[in-house]
């Protein structure tokens, strides 16, 4: 037997090239800027729904508000404010509710935009 008979036996090795190896960096660390960049708002937007959860039984409309500002103060929520929010009522049960946005700037002419939208639970 060949040479070249013994050769095409072998398989043929397998992998990334480099190229796609700095490929796919580039876009881990591209989501993961992003991600730095949102992670921080997406804990804000949490905190205020248990704000609104907590602050929703207060009674009045007023008190409602006061109850969620204390909690904002404390939790560090600086997008939305007491006066922000839309305090309804659905039968028995207080509804309160919010929405906001937070742009970021990532590059040039980009900008990541995230809309919250939030209410609170009316079986809690």
């Amino acid at each position: 037997m060949s040479r070249r008979g013994s050769m095409a036996g072998k398989s043929r090795q397998r992998g990334i090239s480099l190229i796609t190896l700095i490929f796919f960096l580039a876009v881990i660390g591209a989501v993961g800027a992003v991600g730095m960049r949102a992670f921080p708002s997406i804990l804000e937007y949490q905190a205020a729904l248990k704000a609104i959860n907590r602050a929703k039984d207060e009674g009045t409309v007023a008190a409602v508000r006061a109850a969620f500002d204390r909690s904002a103060d404390i939790d560090n929520i600086t997008s939305i404010t007491g006066k922000d929010l839309e305090v309804t009522k659905e039968g028995e049960r207080v509804v309160v509710s919010f929405a906001y946005e937070k742009e970021y700037h990532l590059f040039g002419p980009a900008w990541l935009t995230l809309k919250y939208v939030g209410s609170s639970n009316p079986g809690r």
